[in-house]
């Protein structure tokens, strides 16, 4: 069991209850908040390894909650919950950084397995020191990636997506490989997800004039050049 600190921002008092005894009994550190401004003071203030995020809460929603945090670079992995079970606010929350969906009605079991998931992927990656590949440098202890002198910003999706490439350069990946390694839960996510990442990384790292760092191999996937 990875313990976490987490902060459970939820507006319904009866849900924010049953899931704050359940983390707790998990062995996790868990703060609440009740609406965006509050929850953003607490993200800004607080240590904390994980925000499980309601979208409709008082002040802001969830999705500006999410915005917010990652254009502040504030590297803590999102967790949404909520009620909408449209493919288009699924899409919009991973689009904005989130690190996993969950659509409510859920199992307190299925929360903490995935809290369990996000927190492993935590510990793994603190045990890693970094990866380089030509001039790009990822450190994974605090999450940065640069070439050269010049600090690229990635969401945290974007930065377990390269994670991949940086990992095993001049080796191809599959749509479905992409999505078993990062989301664990293949058949819960479209894999053309993995396109709006690839497309988001390549406005971040590549340079006019010269290939793309991550290629399109046309019936296989993606492939990361190893000299970018």
């Amino acid at each position: 069991m990875v313990r976490m600190d987490i902060l459970l921002v939820e507006d319904e008092p009866q849900l924010a209850e049953q899931l704050n005894r359940s983390l707790v009994r998990a062995g996790h550190t868990v703060t609440r908040a009740t609406d965006g401004p509050s929850a953003m003071e607490m993200v800004a203030h607080t240590r904390l390894d994980l925000v499980l995020l309601d979208v409709n809460l008082p002040g802001f929603d969830g999705f500006e909650i999410l915005a917010r945090i990652r254009a502040a670079g504030l590297p803590v992995r999102v967790m949404m919950l909520t009620a909408r079970s449209e493919v288009r606010d699924r899409v919009l929350g991973l689009k904005g950084g989130a690190d996993d969906y969950l659509t409510k009605p859920f199992a307190l079991e299925e929360l903490l397995a995935r809290v369990e998931v996000l927190g492993r992927r935590n510990s793994a990656e603190k045990a890693d020191s970094s990866y380089r590949v030509g001039e790009l440098c990822m450190d994974m202890a605090k999450r940065r990636l640069s070439r050269g002198e010049e600090k690229i910003e990635l969401s945290p999706r974007e930065f377990e997506v390269l994670q991949i490439f940086m990992r095993e350069p001049g080796r191809a990946f599959s749509r479905d490989e992409i999505c078993e390694r990062i989301w664990e839960r293949e058949h819960e996510y479209d894999t053309r997800t993995v396109e709006i990442y690839i497309m988001r990384l390549r406005k971040k790292l590549d340079r006019s004039g010269e290939d793309s760092v991550i290629r399109t191999i046309r019936g296989v996937g993606y492939l990361m050049n190893p000299q970018p």
